[in-house]
């Protein structure tokens, strides 16, 4: 897909006309289906994404279980990713694309000169950074300290607000893959958040229930 700089501007506006510049010169932009991993554990980081329209997860493995660390959305990055390709390191994380999305690559060799270059890109990795490591440590809080019931529920949530449906299409595998746990264990829970009056489950999928709905 060709850059439109244009385009690109309307997600990352503070980005200076020089540095859109390098990126026009460098950069790529694919446009990949739901479902598609386009960060691979083990490998080297060659470019490092940011997303311009969609969603991605990006994964962890903990004793042998996946679990899912954050969302990447809209003028968003993966700063997992950029750490690795700015080391040179290979990626200690996956991701996949939970949406059809439109990602912008940035060449690791580039960018290690463009941060010193352009006080934009700086100051967008290092918000990514704060955010990430905030999320991070609430998943490690809701690991340790909540219960399933509460970390399904909020799992629910967030992912039903990321997305913007009240109605999620998610199999009970794909919640216990992403939550790091058993599909039974997923399909009993849930069985009680419905008892709970806090979830509905359709045939067209979960329908998650809020205080006033």
């Amino acid at each position: 897909m060709s850059l439109d700089i244009a385009e690109i501007k309307k997600y990352l506006p503070v980005f200076t006309e020089e540095l859109m510049a390098e990126i026009a010169n460098y950069g790529l932009i694919k446009e990949i289906p739901e479902g598609v991993e386009i960060l691979k554990e083990g490998q080297y980081i060659k470019a490092i994404p940011i997303v311009l329209e969609g969603l991605v997860k990006v994964f962890t493995r903990m004793e042998e279980k996946e679990l899912l660390l954050y969302y990447i959305g809209p003028a968003q990055s993966c700063i997992m990713s950029f750490s690795a390709g700015m080391s040179n390191a290979p990626s200690r994380i996956f991701a996949f694309t939970e949406d059809a999305s439109i990602i912008l690559l940035l060449p690791s060799d580039k960018l290690g000169k463009w941060v010193k270059q352009y006080p934009a890109i700086n100051e967008l990795f290092f918000q990514q950074y704060n955010l990430r490591y905030t999320e991070m440590l609430d998943t490690i809080n809701s690991l340790l300290f909540d219960k399933m019931d509460q970390r399904l529920y909020n799992y629910l949530l967030e992912k039903s607000k990321l997305k913007g449906e009240k109605i999620l299409t998610v199999r009970h595998k794909q919640i216990a893959g992403e939550l790091g746990t058993a599909r039974e264990v997923i399909t009993r829970v849930m069985k009680r958040l419905e008892q709970e009056g806090k979830v509905r489950q359709l045939p067209e999928g979960i329908q998650i229930i809020q205080a006033g709905d």
